[in-house]
């Protein structure tokens, strides 16, 4: 009987183990999985969006968006008690960053990504870090103030892009002739304006500013005109992946209810490495604020 008791005892025992591990391992699943069986993470990430995310001197990309970025990694490490996990840097642009998010290729997207209910059919969002809109960057003295400026004249825009929609949206409803000269990026696009190819170059004010600072002349250019978007940013995940998801909102939540984001935006932007000088608004303080859940 005592044999056979302890037999009972040790097959609950095992039971118990197989099951409980079982149900640990089906815990793990969508990109934390894959980054667990994998043993890396692939950050997909901007080179050119001055201060979110951009090349150094080293050619290592940082920014704004990049140190959000390192905060959720090493949380990822510590819940996958992973502290060697390695980080794989894969840049992309505005028409590669959702499909290479989409397909597996990269697992989290770092740079200046608007969050809207159309992309949100591809791909999913991090709590708001950024609130900016489409303006337009001229060279003084071009006579153009408005968007209504630029009729008859060319205006570079980046393929794929809010920006390129809200233009276009807004010269059909106001009748403006306008020439597009599309672009792939952001350099190509400042590149256009700078060699007179365009007579402007439309994007998020942000990074018009950060182009700007980053320019071989800064006192040359200037932002203009009326907000032609509400574009407000987001760090992007996976879609209908709730594990990653919440993993990096909690990481978010914590850095907007301790305060420490000010500090990091601070250092971005309040002058910022490129002297961009944008203190933070009273519109993405009070997004900070509401953002900031508690546990």
């Amino acid at each position: 009987m005592l044999v056979k008791k302890f037999t009972l005892i040790g097959l609950v025992i095992s039971l118990f183990t197989l099951f409980t591990g079982v149900a640990s391992a089906a815990e793990l699943y969508g990109t934390l999985k894959k980054i667990k069986d994998t043993g890396t993470i692939n950050l997909g990430h901007r080179e050119a969006s001055v201060p979110f995310a951009y090349m150094d001197d080293t050619g290592k990309p940082i920014g704004y968006s990049m140190e959000l970025c390192m905060k959720v990694i090493d949380r990822i490490k510590e819940e996958l008690s992973m502290p060697g996990l390695k980080i794989k840097l894969v840049p992309v642009t505005s028409q590669t960053r959702i499909p290479l998010l989409a397909n597996g290729t990269i697992d989290i997207e770092c740079g200046s990504t608007t969050n809207n209910l159309t992309r949100q059919k591809q791909i999913d969002y991090l709590p708001i870090t950024f609130i900016t809109g489409t303006k337009i960057a001229v060279k003084k003295g071009s006579g153009i103030k408005e968007i209504e400026d630029l009729n008859g004249k060319a205006i570079a825009l980046s393929l794929g892009t809010t920006n390129e929609k809200a233009v276009k949206a807004t010269a059909k409803e106001k009748g403006i002739d306008i020439k597009y000269h599309m672009v792939k990026d952001h350099p190509q696009g400042w590149l256009a304006l700078e060699t007179g190819r365009a007579d402007g170059y439309a994007s998020d004010d942000v990074l018009l500013y950060g182009l700007i600072s980053k320019s071989k002349n800064p006192a040359q250019y200037e932002v203009v005109g009326r907000f032609l978007s509400y574009d407000p940013y987001g760090i992007m995940v996976r879609r209908d992946d709730s594990a990653m998801r919440h993993l990096g909102t909690t990481v978010v939540a914590d850095l907007m209810r301790s305060g420490e984001i000010l500090k990091i935006y601070d250092k971005w932007f309040n002058p910022g490495p490129t002297n961009i000088q944008m203190p933070i608004s009273d519109t993405l303080k009070t997004a900070f604020e509401v953002q900031a859940l508690p546990y």
